[in-house]
This record gives C-alpha cells, sequence and structure tokens, in this order.
C-alpha cells in the first residue's frame, strides 16, 4: 500500500466565480466563493473548508504525506495547512505544495493532467511510487480513499454509481461514463453521453458507472503519458481521464474500476454550498483528529 495522496486545488474556480442570486448565503459565503479556492470556502463546524474534512478522511484511509497542488497565488493554503512548501505537520500528516504555474499566453491553468505533471516534475520521487490523486472539492469518503490505496491494481479509480449520487439528474446526466469489462477493468470514459447508449455502458451489475476524479497510478508509467497529454480539442486543457485512457491503451489490464455506491459532496458552484454544509453538519458534527484510525 501507498501512503501519498495528490489533492487537485490550483484551478481557477470558474463556475464557482459566476454571479448566482441566493438568499441562503451570507454575504461572507458569497466573499469567499468569489475569492478562494472552492476546497479552502469555509462549509464546516466554525468556517473551516471543506478540504479539512478531505484530510480527515484521508487521514483515517492511512495517508500520510499529502500533496497539494496550488495556484499561483495560493498563499491562503499555507495559512491553513503549513508555511513552508515542504513537510508541514497537520495532524500527522506531512503537507507539501506545489505549484500549477500557468503557461505564457494562457489566462487560467492548463486542466488536471498539466496539474498533476507540474506536481510530479516538483516532487520527482513521485514518478518511482503509486500514489493517489483526488479533487479539493469532492469529498471523498475514508472507505474509497483506503480502497485505492489497498487495491493491488496498478491504476485505479473510484467507480461510482450514478444511481447513488445525491445531484439532479439533469447535473448527473452530464457525467462522463466509464466503460468496464466484466473484471471491473476500464476500457473506455465517455463524455457526455446520451441517453439511446447508456445500456451498452452497464456493468456486470447493471450500473452505470462514473468517475469523480478518484486516482490510483503507478508514477513510473504514468510520467510518459503526463508529460505527452494532448490538449483536449473542446475544453482546450490537458485532462487526467485522456493519460489515463492513453495509459490503458498502452498497458490493457491495468485500469480497474472500485465500484462504490454512495453520494460524493460537491462544491462546483456557489448552488452547491449550502447542501454541502448540511450534508457536514449531519454526518460530521465534529472532526476528533486525535481519534484512533
Amino acid at each position: 500500500m501507498h501512503n501519498n495522496l495528490v489533492i487537485l486545488a490550483g484551478g481557477a474556480s470558474s463556475r464557482m466565480k459566476k454571479e448566482a442570486v441566493l438568499d441562503n448565503l451570507s454575504p461572507e459565503e458569497i466573499a469567499q466563493a468569489n475569492e478562494r479556492s472552492k476546497g479552502l470556502i469555509g462549509v464546516g463546524a466554525s468556517g473551516r473548508p471543506l478540504l479539512d474534512y478531505l484530510l480527515w478522511n484521508a487521514k483515517k484511509a492511512g495517508y500520510k504525506n499529502i500533496y497539494i497542488i496550488i495556484g499561483e497565488q495560493g498563499e491562503l493554503f499555507k495559512e491553513f495547512y503549513g508555511s513552508q512548501m515542504k513537510n508541514n505537520d497537520f495532524h500527522g500528516l506531512s503537507i507539501s505544495f506545489a505549484v500549477q504555474y500557468i503557461p505564457e499566453g494562457r489566462i487560467k491553468p492548463f486542466g488536471t493532467a498539466d496539474a498533476l505533471f507540474q506536481a510530479v516534475e516538483q516532487y520527482p520521487e513521485l514518478n518511482s511510487q503509486f500514489y493517489s490523486v483526488c479533487n479539493s472539492d469532492n469529498l471523498y469518503s475514508a472507505e474509497a480513499l483506503r480502497a485505492l490505496r489497498e487495491t493491488e491494481s496498478p491504476n485505479a479509480f473510484i467507480s461510482y454509481d450514478r444511481d447513488a449520487m445525491d445531484f439532479p439528474l439533469e447535473r448527473i446526466s452530464r457525467f462522463a461514463i466509464a466503460k468496464l469489462d466484466q473484471n471491473n477493468q476500464l476500457l473506455d470514459i465517455l463524455e457526455k453521453p446520451s441517453e439511446d447508449i447508456l445500456e451498452e455502458y452497464k456493468d456486470s451489475e447493471g450500473k452505470i458507472r462514473v468517475s469523480m476524479n478518484a486516482f490510483k497510478f503507478n508514477g513510473k508509467t504514468l510520467y510518459t503519458h503526463l508529460k505527452n497529454c494532448p490538449v483536449h480539442p473542446e475544453r482546450d486543457e490537458k485532462e487526467l481521464p485522456t493519460v489515463l485512457l492513453n495509459s490503458v491503451k498502452e498497458n490493457p489490464q491495468t485500469t480497474v474500476g472500485i465500484p462504490f455506491s454512495e453520494h460524493v459532496p460537491d462544491l462546483t458552484a456557489k448552488e452547491d454550498i449550502a447542501d454541502v454544509k448540511t450534508y457536514l453538519a449531519k454526518y460530521y458534527p465534529d472532526l476528533n483528529w486525535n481519534s484512533k484510525n
């Protein structure tokens, strides 16, 4: 089992910053949504960020080394999780920061694959190890994160039952879906799926499976695909699903979809803030960092 978790937190948060008229948010919450990285928005007890809860689950899952990829203006992360670039102690977790720099000629980051590539360039030890990767604005369960640590598959992702997601149908219908073989090995990822072809993408349990960007990677074999990731023709970004599929093409039967059936709270837009606050109050009323895992 590996001990490394890379957290993607360097995005532009453009959907979160869009104008929204909501009567269930305070002026302070709206200001944070407009100014902070999504994982730092204070949705928890005493205004603590969502990222606290993700780190708590990561610790419960057994991770030791956390690499948070921040943007060039990401100094606020250091106020919460440690002032040094490397090896800050946060409740027994070692927190290090990687910076996703924006390439010359662009006004926003170059995507999740570029973020991870810049991180492994800054921490090359990851290229000889296994590591997990996830978003900073999703709250993955400790059980899901532990499954990524424990799987013997060289690469893996959490393969979520689409029907278990507590999101509006319109939102769920936009999720990319995974095509798996009878052994849950990844064959393909389909973006913008249409209803008429969903049947052929059901897995052996009859479920439609989606990825929420929770991965395990073999750093040694992934590096070349990260480095050579093509730009997505529509979104003009380099994306991790592309890297994963290119890796599968070169190394078939090395990427398993680990089936999970549970909701994953998500902070994408201002409309999500109240829902995430309610979820945390119900399921995480108190974070006890000193409890035994």
